[in-house]
C-alpha cells in the first residue's frame, strides 16, 4: 500500500500548543506541588531550575531532532538514523499503549467528578465513596468478578471523544482540540487560583509550600526528586515528541520551540502548587492542623482531599469542583490524545496505513484493552501495579538507554546537534552535548538503582508477589519483549527520509561520513 504524505503541522503556535498540552498532564496539577513540598518547599526550585536546564530541556531538544530529522514515528526515525536501534522505538510505542489504556480512566473519573461537584454527591466520607460506592474496588487483588457502570459509560465517552480527535488528523483534529483546550485550560485554572488565594488559610499553605529549606539542596535524594519530575513532566522517553516534531515543517526553530514547551510546562507547575497548596491551607485551617496532616498528592489528593475541601468551602463550593476537575480533564485529554498518536503513527509508518483506518484501528484495540480492565472491581490494583512500574521500568529506563544509545553508542549527538542548528535561533553548544552524554546518564542510572533497591526491599503497597509479576513487572517486562520482537520483522516499505533539502539520505555512506564529522 503506498504511504501518504506525511501531515504537518498548520502553524508553530498549532505545535508548541500541542508540545505543551502533552506535557501538562495529571502529575502537573496532583504531583509537583507535594514533590516541592517534601523535598524542601522554595529551596526545591533551585534543583528543579537546574534539572530544567540540564536535562528537561536537552532531552526535549534532543527528541525534537531526530523526529524533525527523520521525519517519523519513533521506531521509523530510529530505524532511518541506525537499524539495530528501531527496538527502542517500539519499546516506546509499547510504553505508550500501556500508558494509553489506564490514564483514559482517570480522565473519565475526573469528567464524573465535575458532575459530583455540582452536587458535592460524595457526601460526608470522600474516601468512602470513592473506594466503595464510585469505583467498589475489591479487598484485594484478585480477579476481575464484576463491572462498575458508573464508570464504564464516561470511560466510553473518553474513547469516542479521542478517536474523533485522532481520526481528523494532525492539523484539524489534534492542532485544533489543543487551540481550544490549552488557552481554556489556562483559563479555568488561573480563576481557581484566584479564588483559592481568597480562601481563609491560603496563606498558611503557601507558606508551608514556598518556605525554603535551605539545607535540603545538599540532600542528593532532592537532586533526584528534581530531575524525577522534570523527566516525568515532559513527556520525553516514550516517543511523544520524536512523533509530534516529525509533523513540523522542515525549517523549524527545534531549540526555541523546547525552551518555551520546558518554561510553559514549568509555568503551569507553579501555578498548580499555588492552587493546590492554597487550598489545602484552607483546609488545615478549616481541620486545626498542620498542613503536613492535609497534604498529599495522587488519587487521593484528587478524589479524596478536594472533594473533603469542596463540602467545607465556605461559597462557591460547587464552581470550585467543577474548574478543578473540568480542568483535570482538559489536562488529561490533552496528554492522553498525544500517547495514543504515537501509536497510531507507528503503525501508519509500519503497515503504510491512512490516517482515518490507523486511528481507528489503534484507537479501537486500545480503547477495547481499556474497557475490558479498568471500569472494574479491580481496576484501581491494575492500574497502580501498571502504572508504578511502567514509570519506573519503562519510562525512565527506555529514557535512559536511549540517551546512552544515542550519545555512547551510534554517536549521534554531533548530527543531530548540527540538524537543529540549521534552522534555530538559539545555538547548542558543548553544553548541551555533555548534559545528554554525562549528566543525563548518570542521574537517570541512579533513579533507577534506587528504584530497584526500594523494589527489591518489599513489595510495592504490599501487594502479591504474583500479582506484581502479572500486573508490574510483567507488564514493564511485556513492553520492552515486544519492541525488540516487532523490530525484528522486516519493513515491506520505509522511504528514506531527510529532514533537510542539504542532508544526504538517512542510511547512505554520506549519511555515515556527515555524522563522524559532526556534521
Amino acid at each position: 500500500m503506498a504511504q501518504e504524505h506525511r501531515e504537518q503541522w498548520g502553524s508553530r503556535t498549532g505545535f508548541l500548543l500541542a508540545a505543551i498540552g502533552s506535557a501538562v498532564g495529571l502529575g502537573n496539577i496532583w504531583r509537583f506541588p507535594y514533590i516541592a513540598y517534601e523535598n524542601g518547599g522554595g529551596a526545591f526550585l533551585v534543583p528543579y531550575l537546574v534539572a530544567l536546564l540540564t536535562a528537561g530541556i536537552p532531552l526535549l531538544i534532543m527528541e525534537y531532532a531526530i523526529g524533525h530529522r527523520f521525519r517519523g514515528s519513533a521506531p521509523a526515525s530510529f530505524r532511518r538514523m541506525s537499524r539495530p536501534t528501531e527496538a527502542l522505538g517500539w519499546w516506546q510505542v509499547a510504553i505508550s499503549f500501556v500508558i494509553a489504556v489506564y490514564y483514559a480512566v482517570i480522565v473519565a473519573w475526573g469528567a464524573c467528578y465535575a458532575w459530583f461537584s455540582l452536587t458535592q454527591a460524595w457526601g460526608e466520607d470522600p474516601d468512602a465513596f470513592l473506594f466503595q460506592d464510585f469505583l467498589q474496588v475489591s479487598e484485594a487483588p484478585g480477579a476481575i468478578t464484576g463491572y462498575v457502570p458508573g464508570v464504564l459509560w464516561p470511560l466510553v465517552g473518553v474513547w469516542i471523544v479521542v478517536l474523533v480527535i485522532l481520526v481528523l488528523g494532525v492539523r484539524r483534529g489534534i492542532e485544533w482540540a489543543n487551540r481550544i483546550f490549552i488557552p481554556l485550560l489556562g483559563v479555568l485554572f488561573a480563576i481557581l487560583v484566584v479564588q483559592a488565594l481568597f480562601l481563609d488559610g491560603a496563606e498558611v499553605g503557601l507558606d508551608a509550600l514556598f518556605a525554603p529549606d535551605w539545607s535540603a539542596i545538599t540532600d542528593g535524594s532532592v537532586w533526584v526528586a528534581a530531575y524525577g519530575q522534570i523527566f516525568f513532566s515532559l513527556s520525553v522517553g516514550f516517543g511523544i515528541m520524536i512523533t509530534y516534531s516529525s509533523y513540523l515543517r522542515r525549517r523549524s526553530d527545534l531549540t526555541g520551540s523546547a525552551m518555551v514547551a520546558g518554561f510553559a510546562n514549568s509555568s503551569f507547575e507553579i501555578l498548580a502548587g499555588i492552587g493546590v497548596f492554597a487550598t489545602l491551607g484552607f483546609m488545615a485551617v478549616a481541620s486545626g492542623v498542620p498542613v503536613d496532616e492535609v497534604a498529599t498528592s495522587g488519587i487521593g489528593l484528587a478524589f479524596v482531599a478536594f472533594p473533603q475541601i469542596i463540602s467545607n468551602l465556605p461559597f462557591g463550593a460547587a464552581l470550585f469542583g467543577v474548574l478543578f476537575f473540568v480542568s483535570l480533564v482538559i489536562a488529561g485529554l490533552t496528554s492522553l490524545i498525544s500517547i495514543v498518536q504515537v501509536v497510531v503513527s507507528a503503525v501508519q509508518d509500519r503497515l503504510g496505513m491512512r490516517r482515518v483506518p490507523a486511528a481507528l484501528l489503534v484507537g479501537g484495540v486500545t480503547a477495547a484493552v481499556s474497557i475490558l480492565l479498568f471500569p472494574t472491581n479491580q481496576g484501581l490494583y491494575i492500574l497502580d501495579a501498571a502504572d508504578h512500574f511502567i514509570n519506573q521500568y519503562g519510562i525512565v529506563l527506555a529514557g535512559l538507554v536511549s540517551v546512552v544509545v544515542v550519545a555512547w553508542i551510534v554517536r549521534r549527538l554531533p548530527m543531530l546537534e548540527a540538524h537543529a542548528a540549521k534552522t534555530s535561533v538559539v545555538a547548542l553548544t558543548w553544553w548541551w552535548r555533555i548534559t545528554l552524554s554525562v549528566v543525563t546518564p548518570i542521574v537517570l542510572g541512579f533513579m533507577m538503582y534506587d528504584s530497584l533497591r526500594a523494589e527489591l526491599a518489599s513489595n510495592y503497597e504490599d501487594y502479591p508477589t504474583w500479582f506484581l509479576l502479572t500486573a508490574g513487572w510483567g507488564v514493564a517486562g511485556a513492553a520492552l519483549v515486544l519492541g525488540i520482537l516487532i523490530s525484528l520483522l522486516p519493513w515491506k516499505n520505509l522511504p528514506s527520509a531527510a529532514a533537510d533539502p542539504d542532508d544526504p539520505e538517512p542510511g547512505t555512506a554520506a549519511a555515515a561520513d556527515d555524522a563522524e564529522r559532526g556534521r
